[in-house]
């Protein structure tokens, strides 16, 4: 990307779990985009660039970054 593109770049999130297979799953919660790469860095550069595409076709109107939160849940008997 040139210097242009990034003056105008648009701050999303990432969600990163790991995959059981091995890697990571790369999730946006503000498009959806799903993807996975074997190492974090390419997990995010795939999701940077499924979530580019995405947003070619459905145009993102942003109103803040979600939050994100961690919860405990009891363990299964």
């Amino acid at each position: 990307m040139d210097f242009y593109q990034w003056s105008y770049a648009m701050e999303l999130t990432a969600v990163l779990t790991p995959a059981e297979e091995g890697g990571y799953i790369a999730l946006n919660p503000e498009t959806g985009t799903t993807t996975q790469g074997e190492t974090v860095e390419e997990a995010v550069a795939n999701l940077q660039e499924a979530t580019a595409l995405y947003l070619s076709e459905f145009p993102l109107v942003k109103s803040g970054h979600p939050l994100v939160t961690t919860f405990s849940v009891p363990a299964h008997a």
